[in-house]
């Protein structure tokens, strides 16, 4: 069994999804709006909320040019050098511990994204009750050992990762302790297309690692993570804004409130509707079988008349004999007297 609890929330296939609503940097440089955030997340119905715990000096160097700088025209982030744009996205450190305050208060498990150790000892002293490591982040295996030392839950975004390098990342993991691990699949696109998802790694993922499964999600909705539920996500990681409109380094691809919520019930009932292999009526069925199709008699009958296609039919409900005995019954004779809407057994069979 790869099941295990992040604080008292159970994680695997004997609980419902685990929803993990991610802040990054859609507080646009706000606490009030944060927490706007968190209270929003909560009624929605996720399980969790979670930041992402960096400086801009821990991510780059402050250099506006050369590859310190976005120029791809189809990035959401043109134009800006990857310093200023983690300096916008960025969630302040200080603003941490009321966050996560306001997330525990309101029922939700709070925890973060470290991309150095230096974040990973902040973070302990929060006393997180697990660490996320970032796609972009899945090849740093002295990060990934840092936080698994810590014995943490540990979930791994996979996007872009080879098997052999998600092979490194998971044995870095366990060697150095870590014990409950999830892989979210994950498409490294913003926004990513269904497409492009490529969810039937989630199975082989769970088959080849042996640990719980998921998916960070991207795209747009919650179809794509409803599909990921059905192939076996025990935890969807989306990001959550309160108004796309308001923008945000992350807004243009975030679930929104009421999109949130949705998320929550959908994935839900893609668990509950999984179930387990069942042939034949169940219990619930039960009550409907008397619908079935069966054979009555369709018109009165005298005894020794023969029953043909002008005095037998099947139809609904379903107390007579079965269908599959219509040719075994035509030509044979009524042991006597019938009723028109007398459902037919055997005894009334010469």
């Amino acid at each position: 069994m790869t099941s295990f609890k992040i604080g008292s929330r159970c994680v695997g296939a004997g609980a419902a999804p685990l929803i993990i609503a991610e802040m990054s940097g859609n507080h646009n440089q706000s606490l009030d709006v944060a927490l706007q955030i968190v209270e929003a997340a909560a009624r929605a119905g996720a399980h969790a909320l979670k930041l992402q715990t960096y400086t801009a000096d821990t991510m780059t160097l402050d250099l506006d040019q050369g590859e310190f700088f976005i120029k791809d025209p189809g990035s959401l982030w043109a134009g800006s050098s990857l310093y200023d744009l983690y300096q916008r996205a960025h969630t302040p450190w200080e603003w941490h511990e009321p966050i996560f305050a306001r997330a525990r208060e309101l029922g939700m498990l709070a925890f973060s994204t470290p991309f150095d150790e230096s974040a990973v000892d902040f973070l302990e002293s929060l006393d997180v009750p697990a660490y996320k490591i970032a796609s972009f982040e899945n090849t740093d295996l002295p990060l990934i050992r840092r936080v698994a030392a810590t014995g943490k839950p540990l979930i791994i975004s996979t996007g872009m990762a080879s098997i052999a390098e998600l092979d490194e990342s998971v044995q870095a993991a366990r060697q150095a302790g870590c014990r409950d691990l999830v892989l979210l699949k994950c498409t490294s696109t913003y926004p990513a297309s269904p497409a492009n998802s490529n969810l039937m790694t989630i199975p082989h993922m769970r088959q080849l690692f042996g640990c719980e499964v998921g998916l960070s999600d991207h795209s747009m909705g919650v179809g794509v993570s409803v599909a990921a539920v059905a192939l076996g996500a025990s935890v969807i990681e989306k990001h959550f804004t309160l108004d796309r409109s308001a923008g945000g380094v992350d807004a243009s691809f975030s679930l929104e409130p009421e999109e949130l919520a949705s998320l929550v019930v959908e994935t839900e009932r893609a668990w509950q509707a999984m179930g387990q292999v069942h042939y034949g009526a169940t219990q619930a069925e039960h009550a409907s079988l008397v619908y079935r199709r069966s054979l009555y008699v369709t018109c009165d009958m005298q005894a020794g008349e023969l029953f043909s296609a002008d005095n037998v039919r099947a139809i609904r409900p379903g107390l007579g004999l079965a269908p599959k005995h219509y040719d075994a019954l035509i030509g044979r004779r009524a042991r006597r007297p019938l009723k028109r809407g007398t459902p037919l057994n055997w005894a009334f069979v010469e």
